[in-house]
C-alpha cells in the first residue's frame, strides 16, 4: 500500500490531542485526560495489538523499584478511578493487599493493572501504527497518518487524524553493543537482549554455560533467576559488567529527591553543557541494583558453600567486550578487556544475555515532515521546553509534547514511573491553559541550587551582605 493517500478521518472535528504510542506514560496521560472537566477529544495509537510492559522481564517475584503510589494517576489525582487502589477494589483484592503490607508491588501486578486500565479507557487504538506527523499551515493543525496493522504486521488500511496537539510516547528500544550486534541478529546464535529473557529462559537453563552482561537491575535479576534454577556445583554462569562494581542503587530518602519535580526544574534550568556532563555521572541513581536483590544474590551464593566448595559462578566487574564471534557454529567467544588491569582474555560460552539497557527509540522518520520547524541544541538533539514541548518555529501554533525522550533536558527522572502522573498533569495544564490538576509548588526538602530566598521575619532593608574578602 506504499504511495497510497490516507483517507481523512473526522475531517471537520480535529482532536485536541493525539498520542503516539501507548506505554505507561501515554496511558497515564490518557487516563488523566479522561478526567479533565469539560472533556478533551483525544486519540492514542499503538502498533501492538494490546498493552504490554516489558513482558520478557516479568520474572517471578521481581518488583517495581518505585512504590505502588507511582501508578498512572495517583500523584496527580488520588481520587481518580484509574488508580492502582481502584484496580484492587475492582478485583476485590483491597483487603489482601492491605494485609500483605507491600509498598513495592511485583512487576507482573503492575503490568496487569495497566492492562486493566487500557482495556477500559476510551480513545485507545491498538493495532494502529503511526507513520508520519506533519504540520498543515493552512488548517493550522497536525496531520497524523497511520496504518491499521493486522496480526501478522501487515497494513490493512490507512487513516489520518487531525489534531491541535501531539504527544510522543514511543518509549525506548533494547540497546545491543556494537561488538555483539552481528551475533544478536544472526539466526540460531544464542545471543539475546534481556528484554527477551523469559521467552528463552528454558533454552538458557539447558545451556552448558551462560554469560550475563550488564550490571543494572535487569542483569542482577536474570543472574539470580538463573543461579537459583541451575544445579549446585554446576551453575556455570559468568556475570560481567563494565562498571567498577556491582553497585547498589542510590535509594536514600534524600537521594530519591533527584526524582522530584523540584530537581527536574533545577536540571532543566542548568546550562546545556552542564546537563550533558551531569547525566553520565548520575548512573547510580538509575542504573544500580536494589539492595534486596544484591542481598539475595549473596545469600544464594553463600547457601551453596554450606557443604564445602564454591559455586561455579564468576562475577567480574570492570570488564568490557572488545569483540565477539562464533565458535563451532553455536558457541560464542567473547574477547574481554579488564579496564583497570589493562589485561585481555577470552571467554567461550554457550549463551549470552545482554542486560545492556535501552535507548530512546528514533522518531526521525515519523517526524520528517516537521523537520523544517524543529529547533535543535548544540549536540543536534531536539530542544524541549520546561513543559515537555518540542521547541518549534513560532509559525506552528500547536504543540508536540514528548514523554521519556527528554533525559538530556529534564534529567534522570525522565524514564522514572514516579514522575509519570506529574508530567502528564504538566502537559494537560499546559495544553488546556488552565489547571485541571493543581500541582504542588515544592516537592523536596533539598534546595538543589542557590536561590534568592528571603530570610523569614527579616525586612528586606535590614538584610546586608558582608564581603568575604576585603579589596
Amino acid at each position: 500500500m506504499t504511495g497510497s493517500t490516507p483517507a481523512p478521518q473526522d475531517h471537520d472535528r480535529p482532536h485536541d490531542l493525539v498520542g503516539v504510542g501507548i506505554g505507561p506514560f501515554n496511558l497515564s496521560l490518557a487516563a488523566l485526560a479522561h478526567g479533565v472537566p469539560g472533556g478533551l477529544a483525544t486519540a492514542f495509537y499503538e502498533q501492538r495489538p494490546a498493552f504490554q510492559w516489558h513482558p520478557g522481564l516479568l520474572i517471578e517475584g521481581a518488583t517495581l523499584q518505585v512504590p505502588f503510589l507511582a501508578d498512572l494517576v495517583t500523584l496527580a489525582d488520588p481520587a481518580s478511578p484509574w488508580s492502582f487502589l481502584s484496580y484492587l477494589r475492582h478485583r476485590e483484592r483491597l483487603f489482601p493487599f492491605y494485609f500483605a503490607e507491600k509498598f513495592h508491588i511485583q512487576r507482573a501486578e503492575y503490568d496487569a493493572y495497566c492492562r486493566w486500565v487500557s482495556e477500559r479507557l476510551p480513545g485507545l487504538h491498538f493495532g494502529h501504527q503511526v507513520d508520519s506527523v506533519r504540520w498543515n499551515p493552512e488548517r493550522r493543525l497536525f496531520e497524523v497518518d497511520f496504518s491499521q496493522v493486522d496480526p501478522t504486521g501487515g497494513a490493512e488500511a490507512l487513516g489520518r487524524a487531525y489534531t491541535r496537539n501531539v504527544v510522543l510516547g514511543v518509549g525506548t528500544e533494547p540497546y545491543v553493543p556494537e561488538p555483539l550486534r552481528p551475533l544478536a541478529d544472526a539466526p540460531g546464535v544464542p545471543v539475546l537482549h534481556s528484554a527477551d529473557y523469559l521467552a528463552h529462559r528454558e533454552t538458557l537453563l539447558r545451556a552448558g554455560h551462560v554469560t550475563v552482561i550488564g550490571s543494572g537491575q535487569s542483569g542482577a535479576e536474570i543472574f539470580l533467576d538463573l543461579l537459583r534454577a541451575r544445579p549446585a556445583g554446576a551453575e556455570r554462569i559468568h556475570w560481567l559488567a563494565r562498571t567498577e562494581a556491582f553497585a547498589p542503587m542510590e535509594y536514600s530518602k534524600l537521594g530519591l529527591e533527584h526524582f522530584t519535580p523540584d530537581y527536574t526544574r533545577y536540571f532543566h534550568a542548568l546550562p546545556e553543557p552542564v546537563r550533558g556532563e551531569l547525566v553520565p555521572r548520575q548512573w547510580q541513581l538509575h542504573k544500580g541494583i536494589d539492595a534486596e536483590t544484591i542481598a539475595a544474590i549473596h545469600d544464594e551464593l553463600y547457601r551453596r558453600t554450606l557443604h564445602g566448595g564454591w559455586p561455579e559462578a564468576v562475577l567480574t566487574p570492570g570488564v568490557r567486550v572488545r569483540t565477539a564471534g562464533r565458535v563451532a557454529t553455536t558457541r560464542v567467544e567473547l574477547h574481554l578487556e579488564h579496564v583497570q588491569q589493562g589485561t585481555r582474555s577470552r571467554l567461550t560460552t554457550d549463551a549470552v544475555v545482554l542486560a545492556t539497557g535501552y535507548r530512546e527509540r528514533p522518531v526521525d522518520r515519523m517526524l520528517a515532515g516537521l523537520d523544517p520547524y524543529l529547533r535543535h541544541d548544540a549536540a543536534g538533539r531536539a530542544r524541549i521546553d520546561a513543559a515537555y514541548r518540542l521547541v518549534l518555529d513560532p509559525s506552528v501554533t500547536g504543540s508536540v509534547f514528548v514523554q521519556n525522550a527528554e533525559r538530556h533536558t529534564h534529567g534522570v527522572g525522565a524514564p522514572d514511573l514516579g514522575l509519570a502522573a506529574w508530567r502528564s498533569a504538566v502537559i494537560l495544564n499546559t495544553l488546556t491553559g488552565k489547571e485541571p490538576y493543581p500541582l504542588p509548588r515544592r516537592t523536596a526538602f533539598t534546595s538543589f541550587g542557590l536561590e534568592a530566598r528571603e530570610a523569614p521575619g527579616v525586612p528586606a532593608q535590614d538584610r546586608k551582605l558582608t564581603p568575604l574578602v576585603q579589596n
